[in-house]
C-alpha cells in the first residue's frame, strides 16, 4: 500500500517539476521572441486550449484503458515536449508546442488523480491534498532550479533537457508500483453524463482558483520583472515564494479539512488569496510583493485538492469522468485567465489586471457556502 502511494506521488512530482520549469523561464522566452503583454497573453492561450481539448478524451481513455496505462504514456510525453518549448524560434512554433504540452499535461493530470483516488480508498482517509502538496513541492523545486540556472545564464532548452532526463528517471523507477486497476466502486455509473449541481459548484470553485494559479504561474515572473524590478537573478523570486506556501499548505490540508470541514477551509482560502494579491498590487515593493505571493500560495493550496477529492466521490459518475467534468469547468480558468490578464495589462496595466484576479478569491469564499456538508 505504501509503495502505491509513493509511486503515485512520483507522478505528481514529475508533473509539478515540468510545469514549474516552463513557468520559471517564461520571461526569458518572452524576451527571446520579443513579445509584448498582449502577444504573450495570446501565446499562453495555447496551453489551456490543449488542456480543454483533451479533457473529454482523457476521461474516456482513463475509463476505457485504465489510469495506469494513460499515466505512463503521458508521463513520458509531457517532459519530452519541454525542450521543444525552449527551442521555439517563432511564435507559431511556441503555440504548437504549448498546445501539445497542454494535451499531455491534462492526460497526466486526470490519470494520476484517478490513481490518487484509488490509493485514498486503500488508506480509508483523505490523502489527496498531500499528493497535490508533492506537486507544489516539485513546483517550488522547479522554480528554484529555474532561478539557479537563469543566474548561470543557461539557455532554456538546455535547462529543459535536464528536467526531461530527471522526469524519465522517475517514470522508470515508479511505474511498476502504480495501481493496476481503478477502484470505480459502482460499475453502473456512466462514462459520459451531465454533471449534477454539486459537481458544477465544485467546478466553479476550481475555475476561480485556477485563474489565480494561472496568474501566478504565467504572470508572477513578468510582474516582478516589469513592476517590482529586482535584480536579474530575483525575477522568479515571487513565483518561488508562492509555490513554497502552496506546498506547505497542501501538506496540512487533509488534516485541516478533517478537523474544520471543507467549507471553512475553502472560505479561508478565498480570503487569503484575495488579500495576498491586493497586497502585492497596491504595495508594489519587493518585500510586500513577496509577502503577498506567500499569502496567495497559502490561499490556493487546498482548493483544487479538496475539489478533486470531493468530485472523485461522486455518486453519479466514475472518478475519471467526474474529475474530467470538474476539470472542464476549472480549466476554463486557465483558458481565460492568463490571456485575459495580458489583454487587460496591455490596455491598462499589469497591476490592474492582477487586482481584478483578486476578486475571484472572494468568489471562492462565497461559493464555499453552497457546498453540501
Amino acid at each position: 500500500m505504501r509503495r502505491h502511494r509513493i509511486a503515485v506521488g512520483c507522478y505528481f512530482f514529475l508533473a509539478g517539476l515540468c510545469f514549474s520549469s516552463w513557468a520559471s523561464r517564461i520571461p526569458d522566452i518572452r524576451q527571446q521572441l520579443h513579445l509584448n503583454n498582449a502577444g504573450l497573453g495570446a501565446v499562453l492561450l495555447a496551453l489551456p486550449a490543449g488542456l480543454m481539448t483533451s479533457l473529454p478524451i482523457a476521461g474516456w481513455m482513463v475509463a476505457k484503458f485504465g489510469s495506469r496505462r494513460v499515466a505512463i504514456l503521458a508521463a513520458i510525453a509531457y517532459p519530452a515536449i519541454l525542450p521543444f518549448l525552449g527551442l521555439s524560434a517563432t511564435t507559431w512554433e511556441l503555440v504548437g508546442c504549448l498546445f501539445l504540452f497542454g494535451v499531455s499535461g491534462n492526460m497526466l493530470n486526470i490519470s494520476m488523480n484517478t490513481q490518487a483516488i484509488g490509493t485514498e480508498l486503500l488508506y480509508r482517509r483523505s490523502i489527496m491534498a498531500s499528493y497535490h502538496g508533492i506537486w507544489s513541492l516539485a513546483g517550488f523545486s522547479g522554480a528554484a532550479i529555474g532561478v539557479l540556472l537563469t543566474g548561470l545564464s543557461l539557455v532554456p532548452y538546455r535547462h529543459f533537457l535536464v528536467i526531461t532526463a530527471l522526469a524519465w528517471l522517475l517514470v522508470g523507477l515508479s511505474y511498476p508500483w502504480l495501481l493496476a486497476h481503478d477502484e470505480d466502486g459502482q460499475d453502473d455509473r456512466p462514462i459520459f453524463a451531465r454533471p449534477d449541481r454539486s459537481l458544477i459548484n465544485l467546478g466553479i470553485i476550481a475555475f476561480c482558483s485556477m485563474i489565480c494559479e494561472g496568474a501566478m504561474a504565467d504572470w508572477s515572473g513578468v510582474y516582478f520583472q516589469r513592476v517590482i524590478q529586482p535584480g536579474p537573478g530575483l525575477v522568479a523570486a515571487g513565483y518561488t515564494a508562492y509555490t513554497a506556501t502552496m506546498a506547505s499548505g497542501r501538506f496540512i490540508g487533509d488534516w485541516l479539512a478533517t478537523r474544520l470541514g471543507t467549507r471553512k477551509i475553502l472560505r479561508a482560502s478565498g480570503i487569503l488569496t484575495a488579500s495576498g494579491l491586493l497586497l502585492a498590487v497596491f504595495c508594489p515593493y519587493f518585500i510586500t510583493a513577496i509577502i503577498g505571493f506567500l499569502l496567495v500560495g497559502a490561499g490556493v493550496s487546498s482548493v483544487v485538492p479538496l475539489v478533486y477529492g470531493s468530485a472523485g466521490r461522486s455518486k453519479t459518475l466514475t472518478p475519471g469522468a467526474a474529475l474530467a467534468a470538474v476539470s472542464t469547468i476549472g480549466y476554463l480558468g486557465f483558458l481565460l485567465g492568463p490571456p485575459g490578464i495580458g489583454f487587460i495589462a496591455q490596455a491598462s496595466s499589469l497591476k490592474w489586471s492582477l487586482g481584478l484576479v483578486a476578486l475571484l478569491g472572494s468568489v471562492i469564499a462565497l461559493m464555499a457556502g453552497k457546498l453540501e456538508r
